[in-house]
């Protein structure tokens, strides 16, 4: 009986449960309500009683017209929080089909239901946890299925869980940053870009109107601006579907030829505060995967190339690259990391004090730690700084047409 129980038991698939939106009433005899997960309504009933609550109302929340597809999609974040969940259940002793189980019941997100529940019928059948990572690229990269795998080769998979987690957290908050510094000055210059759009297409045309009731000379910067708001009324299409095609271009481009991609991360290094914001990005990156690679028991080339990938830049992953084939051919990561003439002095050195002490794992988490804390610092500086250079250029475009517009009106008061 027990031998059936268990084959049972093994052949039980984890599936993505129903949401249901409940009310009732809870001890004190107050109203309350909201969603849970449950294979039926008699469970739900049962779930709310251990709370304390006196079901009433239950209706089972309708799924999207069109299946999964309503459901958020899985972003990295999720991943990241899913991997803290994972390391914490596992560290209290949790089992880890009992925890994919647990977690995939407790979602309100179907497609990381339908992921997590893939990942433990795998499991229940003998499948390694890794192999069932792989499965799924999309969500769980190389380097997350290779720690997981050496987590799992050396019988402490929630100790490296643990750092898995620590660095997916570290890597999107890096990530979050990083867009925040590219994104606010991207998203005024596209407000000011159309604000000025519409006051040429829009605005100053009735002026023109007036002017051209004065019959009067106009100075050159007035007809400068009239002559730049006839072309955007005349041509404003064409103008639009060339931005968007070049967007377009670009994008494709971008994703088709590395060389293309090698070539604007070059040119994106460049760029004055941003580019440096960047380079300090790829450091913490580079300190970060390595640490926790390194401290995971893989070997220092797979761990390297493992940084070359993480870095997020196309210079960095070639130098550090090129750091992998000097490792490999015997020399010191310190001198090799010199060689390349990328990374900052203070990165060197501590790596050289962790190779002479046994603990470069330890010195490239402390330098991550340090980067992260500049990067977060230098987007704080970027968008003070850029506060007032963003309204002082606004301040002139926007000035210099109404200057423009109303020159004219000047001079003739000044006859007048």
């Amino acid at each position: 009986m027990a031998a059936i129980s268990s084959s049972r038991d093994k052949n039980k698939k984890v599936k993505a449960l129903d949401i249901y939106k409940w009310q009732g009433l809870n001890r004190k005899g107050k109203k309350v309500g909201g969603e849970l997960n449950a294979n039926n309504i008699l469970e739900l009933k049962a779930q709310l009683r251990k709370q304390g609550i006196t079901p009433g109302r239950i209706s089972k929340k309708a799924k999207p017209l069109f299946g999964i597809g309503g459901d958020k999609k899985i972003q990295p974040v999720d991943i990241a929080v899913l991997t803290r969940q994972i390391a914490t259940m596992l560290g209290a002793g949790v089992p880890l089909v009992q925890t994919i189980e647990m977690i995939a019941n407790g979602h309100n997100n179907g497609n990381m239901q339908k992921l997590l529940g893939n990942i433990g019928n795998k499991l229940q059948s003998g499948v390694p946890l890794s192999d069932c990572l792989r499965e799924h690229p999309l969500y769980f990269d190389d380097l997350y299925c290779d720690l997981v795998n050496s987590g799992e080769q050396s019988g402490a998979l929630e100790t490296i869980y643990d750092r898995v987690a620590t660095y997916k957290e570290k890597a999107e908050a890096l990530k979050a940053k990083i867009k925040k510094a590219m994104t606010y000055p991207i998203s005024v210059l596209i407000i000011a870009f159309i604000v000025t759009a519409v006051l040429l297409i829009f605005v100053v045309p009735v002026f023109k109107d007036i002017f051209d009731s004065f019959g009067a000379e106009l100075p050159g910067f007035t007809l400068l601006v009239l002559a730049i708001s006839e072309f955007m009324q005349a041509y404003w299409y064409f103008g639009l579907a060339g931005i968007f095609a070049a967007g377009y271009l670009f994008k494709k481009t971008h994703r088709a030829s590395q060389t293309f991609r090698d070539s604007v991360d070059k040119k994106i290094l460049k760029i004055p505060v941003i580019g440096n914001v960047l380079k300090k990005a790829a450091v913490a990156r580079y300190a970060r995967t390595l640490s926790t690679t390194f401290a995971a028991g893989v070997p220092l080339p797979d761990a390297l190339e493992s940084a070359a990938g993480a870095s997020g830049n196309a210079v960095f992953r070639d130098a550090i690259l090129d750091i992998r084939a000097e490792v490999t051919s015997g020399m010191q990561m310190n001198l090799a990391m010199r060689n390349c003439a990328i990374f900052p002095d203070m990165v060197i050195q501590m790596v050289a004090i962790g190779e002479e002490s046994g603990a470069v794992d330890d010195m490239l988490a402390k330098v991550a730690t340090v980067y992260e804390q500049e990067v977060d610092n230098a987007v704080d500086n970027l968008t003070t700084l850029l506060e007032p250079m963003i309204m002082a250029v606004l301040g002139v475009v926007i000035g210099g047409l109404i200057i423009a517009m109303y020159l004219p009106i000047f001079q003739i008061g000044m006859v007048v």
